[in-house]
This record gives C-alpha cells, structure tokens and sequence, in this order.
C-alpha cells in the first residue's frame, strides 16, 4: 500500500481543466501523484509503490509479485452499482445523471454530535492521501486501484460514538428518478452495508473522494464512499448520505436478501466458498489466468479483528 500526504495546493495545480472546474467535489484533495511522490509515506499494508510519478505505475504484493494498477477505463467501467442496473456496464452509462451537489450526510445514533453534515464541511479538514489497494469481489475478481481519501476514523472521532455503540451502520442515496436502478425490486431499498466500530476505526479503512488523481466518479460512488480493502469489494457502500451508530449489528442489505450466501464478514476468508462458486481463486480485471486468493485479501494486520472469530464459519 502506498499512502501519500503534503502540502495543500490548488487543484488547479494538479488537475486538467475539466476536473478543476469540478474542484469543489474534489476540495481538500491536494496530494497530486506526481507532485507528492518524493514526500510518500510508506505504511504497512500489501502493497508498495514504485515510482509514484511514472506514467504506468505498479504495487509490489507480499507474495512477490508486482501488481500493476488496473487501467482506469476498467475501473470505471466494469462496477457493481446496482443502483444503476445490474449489468457491470450499466453505471457507467445511467450514472450521469447524478446530481452530487448539493450533498449532506446525516449522521445519528448513538453519538455525541449527530446532525446533517454538508460535504465540504466533512472533507474540507482532512488531508488527502493516495492509496493504492486491492479491491477484491466476493465474485471472485479483483482490481488495484489508486484511492484518494483519509482514514474513516477521523469522522468516527469528530462524531464521537457513545460507548455502548459497536457498529457503525451506512446507507446510500434513495433516489429512483437519478438512480434508474431503484425502480426496480432488485434489492430493498435504500442500500444499507454496515462495519463493526474497530473494523471502522482501523487505519485502512478508507473514506474515498477520487481515484487515479481525479474526483470520484459517479458510477464508483461519487461524491464519497467507503473503501475497506480486506472485505466487501462490490459490497462497499457508495454515494453515501447516512451514518448511524447502533448497538446491535445493522440489517445490511445483502445479509438481508442472502444471509446463506453474504454474511456480515463475507470475503475475509478464501477458504471458504461461497455456496455457489469457489472463493480460493480470483481474476484480476484484465489478466486471463486465476491467481490464488490471500487471506484479508493479503492485509494481515486486520487479522486481530476476528481473532474470536470462528472464520470457517465467516466466508
């Protein structure tokens, strides 16, 4: 994982001219590839960068292996956004007509500063780092892509959660008339997806705003989503507009539709299959051949979290 941070600059400065007269759904985002590469900071994680500034850029894997970046037309082109439609296509075609400003999220439950919040008041304080990560389907396929965003935990902290809280439950945009995909009983909506507050709290777990340098675009969950790259893959929720703290686990959507096939710790452990296909291999978007699928998705230091956890039982 390569994470990234500086100075503020102006968009303007490290953005072509029609991302920069986009720039406040990007505000705050100031940690430009190439102008920040000889400030990156290296943390732990699976993934190391090479050379940040370089036109192709690639990400070492613990296995030994490089893993080079998906390219960003597959990024933005072959998603799960059911909202949109079911097909991996459809929100790359229906998702223009999201409208992202003006955006709040409400925040309630069981916390000391609930309100609805607007969303340059949530990304405006943060600085942006990039993060370059596995993104792993419960499908069995997988990317590596290059986030924008900071740690979930600095809204968790500003938002103060009570200590009876242990979950922090995630819902996204209900909106039939700019997400055609509502029309239809495919899920109950509006989708909800929830963390318990550790898996939350830990310093991967990212609230994304861009990727490849650029804003979020709509069919990846614009203006803001979450990223936990040890889990969830397309399961992740987007377009976010809603975050309450409970004390019980929340209902999420897929456990709700498919508690046999989507549990609430889907995707951590490959040696468990999915009722319906095997979990131990994955294909990378663009590549032919399978490759072997690494537990957490290869980021071990999340491995503390389920240390209780019988995770046979968890796929």
């Amino acid at each position: 994982m390569l994470i990234q941070s500086g100075p503020r600059i102006l968009p303007s400065e490290i953005t072509p001219e029609e991302v920069y007269l986009r720039r406040r759904e990007f505000l705050g985002a100031a940690a430009g590839v190439a102008a920040l590469a000889a400030a990156g900071l290296a943390l732990p994680g699976p993934l190391r960068a090479g050379t940040a500034a370089a036109g192709r850029r690639t990400a070492a894997g613990r296995a030994g292996k490089d893993d080079e970046l998906t390219p960003y037309e597959d990024v933005t082109r072959y998603n799960n956004f059911y909202e949109f439609g079911t097909g991996k296509e459809d929100p790359s075609r229906e998702a223009g007509r999201l409208r992202t400003r003006p955006w709040s999220v409400a925040v309630d439950g069981l916390c000391e500063k609930p309100g609805s919040y607007e969303l340059d008041d949530l990304l405006f304080p943060y600085a942006h780092e990039e993060r370059i990560y596995r993104l792993r389907c419960v499908e069995a396929w997988s990317m590596v892509i290059p986030w924008m965003g900071f740690p979930l935990k600095r809204w968790i902290d500003r938002f103060r959660p009570r200590p009876e809280a242990r979950f922090v439950e995630l819902t996204t945009l209900l909106d039939p008339e700019q997400m055609p995909g509502q029309r239809r009983d495919v899920l109950p909506w509006p989708y909800v997806e929830g963390l318990r507050l550790d898996e939350a709290m830990h310093p991967l777990t990212l609230v994304a705003v861009g990727l490849y340098g650029k804003p979020l675009p709509n069919q990846n969950g614009a203006p803001v989503r979450i990223v936990i790259p040890w889990k969830y893959g397309f399961k992740s929720i987007k377009s976010i507009v809603r975050v309450r703290f409970t004390r019980t686990q929340p209902r999420t959507t897929w456990n709700v539709v498919a508690p046999n096939e989507y549990g609430f710790y889907a995707n951590v452990n490959p040696d468990v299959d999915h009722p319906r296909w095997s979990q131990a291999r994955e294909r990378r978007i663009g590549e032919f051949r399978k490759r072997p699928t690494l537990m957490f998705n290869g980021y071990e230091e999340v491995a503390s979290l389920y240390a209780n956890l019988d995770l046979r039982r968890y796929f």
